[in-house]
């Protein structure tokens, strides 16, 4: 009887650590370093060694099976037979054959282990470090990473072997936990929690900056035939004209083909207006350079190069080499905030 006693209590203590070791498995992967390494930065011996766990993931999740295999064994082969002994006792009473008695005895303490083991020392413990994964690995990771470092040398021939096996199928082994989401899947989480209501984006920042990143020069880019263009002879007079009329601060000047050749901003006149200065056509060195972009150009490159070279108007030019169309550098941002108009715009 005292064996069954034993053995019922090595159930417990099996199934704890058969759960320990899959929460641990667990925690490990499914843990966000971001939300340790604060922790860690602020002198957290737990989220420094789960850090330590996370980035040694192999170590850690070969740790786990070596843990998992040993208490399953051990739970068939020590706690099975207890169970097993204390239910052919009250079976005997039934009247059944004894061939009969131990059959059924034996079904039922593989049920009842089985579903124990199962739902105490597999579901549950999993279940929970999915659900609070940055908690679970603080508790679960100490004790994970002393029992990987006491058993360092059998496991690091175990998880030797098992690389090899990954290289002969052409597969290259990570010793770190992915910690980083690809483009594609954060804009996937941001999509889930804008439909979920956990993230508001009511101004569309968030979905206008990942659709922004796929367009080109050419789905932005204003066609030449609807810009407003000045003639290269056009005066500060003409310039006047047009503003009081479409509102614009910046128009192009176009060479005798109508070819854009430059812009010029409304403040690039003022001191013009004195004299015979006015209706003289305006000085070259006031025409602002416009600089050259392929339609084809992504428009992340396109702002970098803006940026870099403090153009905010560019040609853009077709596979034929014509131009095809104006950027503006407040298109590009109206890609990532939405529509901004010229303070000086009538239309």
């Amino acid at each position: 009887m005292s064996n069954d006693i034993w053995g019922l209590i090595w159930l417990v203590v099996l199934l704890i650590g058969n759960a320990f070791f899959v929460g641990a498995e667990f925690a490990v992967i499914t843990a966000r370093r971001s939300a340790i390494e604060p922790r860690a930065e602020r002198g957290s011996k737990a989220a420094q060694t789960a850090l330590y766990a996370m980035e040694h993931a192999t170590l850690m999740l070969a740790t786990s099976q070596l843990g998992i295999t040993i208490c399953s064994l051990l739970i068939l082969n020590v706690s099975e037979p207890a169970i097993h002994h204390l239910l052919a006792g009250p079976l005997e009473f039934t009247g059944l054959p004894p061939e009969l008695v131990n059959g059924v005895a034996f079904a039922i303490a593989l049920i009842i282990v089985t579903y124990l083991h199962v739902v105490l020392g597999e579901m549950v413990p999993k279940n929970i470090s999915f659900s609070v994964p940055d908690r679970a690995v603080l508790i679960l990771a100490p004790p994970l990473v002393f029992v990987a470092k006491v058993f360092k040398p059998i496991i690091w021939v175990m998880n030797e072997i098992a690389n090899l096996v990954l290289r002969a199928f052409g597969v290259t082994p990570k010793a770190e936990a992915t910690s980083a989401y690809t483009f594609d899947e954060v804009a996937g989480i941001v999509a889930q929690s804008t439909r979920e209501g956990v993230l508001i984006d009511e101004a569309g920042t968030l979905a206008n900056t990942f659709e922004f990143t796929t367009k080109k020069v050419g789905e932005v880019a204003v066609p030449i035939d609807d810009i407003i263009v000045l003639a290269a002879t056009a005066t500060p007079q003409d310039m006047q004209r047009a503003v009081a009329e479409y509102g614009f601060s910046r128009y192009l000047i176009a060479d005798v083909t109508g070819e854009p050749v430059g812009f010029i901003h409304l403040k690039d006149v003022l001191g013009l207006d004195e004299g015979g200065a006015y209706e003289m056509p305006i000085p070259r060195e006031r025409v602002r350079t416009l600089t050259s972009m392929y339609e084809g150009t992504e428009l992340e490159d396109a702002l970098a190069a803006m940026r870099r070279t403090g153009k905010h108007v560019a040609r853009v030019i077709g596979k034929d080499g014509e131009t095809h169309g104006i950027l503006f550098l407040e298109d590009i941002i109206e890609e990532l905030v939405g529509e901004v108009r010229d303070a000086t715009a009538r239309r």
